[in-house]
């Protein structure tokens, strides 16, 4: 059933004549009824009573109200994605912990208070994880350590962040050769981009096989690293912000282990929808990035 039919159709049954619908959309009689017997051949029923004064049959009746939420739907897709009506629907995001844990709460909280009609999901995860998502469909942004190497993939800068060594003793130095081998480090599960600096750090101290116990949660993390269980590699903004719960320290990293950049992560802009497209305008606002037509590939 074209939308034009479905228009037309409701035009005559709002005004009981189909010389009154082609006036009030501006075509002719013809067209009209042309349009009106397609619909009903292809719905096997008659639609109008055409004796007299033109009435809704009981058919007519049924589909007049079906016909109803289809326009009103498609009109309210165009209006949404020509920019005439307010973002709606899911936005659907990924995040690592520990972005999620500090960095995004202000910024998710400033897009809900200017977005509300737009229903929010999270999922936490690892960048290698939220990146599979991403490619699959699964996910509409996700916010990962970049670069991240893939040609489907653009990002737009949102955090630098510092890592630091994080353990429950204080440290004037990085522990030994003998200590690194030893001791566990621990960590997201496997495909978190932080456990690539934790073999890169145990290589430059060469350890060439550390040992790395995986956990869920950033809290996990520092509970065990506070009691003793071993190391961790952590942004040290997220560590500040924990400290107050968790008896840690922690030492500086050498500049080029310990920068590392946060990105939202993107299909080209053309796929956004209306409700990321403001995400990102919302973000990029927030951390000074640049605007969110300027892509930036990963």
């Amino acid at each position: 059933m074209q939308h034009k039919s479905l228009r037309l159709f409701l035009s005559v049954a709002e005004t009981g004549s189909f010389v009154a619908a082609a006036e009030r959309l501006n075509t002719v009689q013809s067209n009209v009824t042309a349009h009106i017997k397609k619909l009903e051949q292809e719905l096997g029923t008659q639609l109008i009573d055409r004796n007299g004064r033109a009435r809704l049959t009981s058919s007519g009746f049924t589909l007049a109200r079906y016909a109803r939420q289809i326009l009103r739907s498609h009109d309210e897709a165009l209006a949404l994605f020509h920019g005439r009506e307010p973002p709606r629907g899911q936005l659907r995001l990924g995040a690592m912990e520990t972005t999620m844990a500090l960095r995004l709460p202000s910024i998710l909280a400033d897009f809900h208070a200017h977005h509300a009609e737009v229903d929010i999901q999270l999922q936490t995860g690892p960048t290698a994880e939220l990146v599979s998502d991403l490619l699959e469909g699964k996910l509409d942004a996700a916010f990962v350590a970049g670069p991240v190497e893939h040609e489907r993939l653009h990002g737009v800068k949102a955090f630098s962040e510092r890592l630091i060594l994080v353990a429950a003793q204080p440290m004037e130095r990085l522990p030994s050769t003998e200590t690194l081998r030893s001791v566990p480090f621990l960590a997201f599960r496997q495909g978190c981009s932080y456990r690539q600096r934790i073999e890169l750090l145990l290589a430059s101290c060469g350890v060439s096989a550390g040992r790395v116990f995986e956990f869920g949660s950033l809290d996990a993390i520092l509970g065990c690293v506070a009691a003793g269980m071993g190391y961790a590699l952590l942004p040290q903004a997220t560590v500040d912000a924990h400290r107050h719960r968790f008896d840690i320290h922690s030492l500086a990293l050498p500049t080029p282990l310990a920068n590392v950049d946060t990105f939202l992560a993107t299909l080209s802009s053309p796929t956004w929808s209306p409700a990321l497209a403001r995400f990102v305008e919302v973000l990029c606002q927030a951390t000074g990035s640049p605007d969110s037509t300027d892509e930036i590939s990963m």
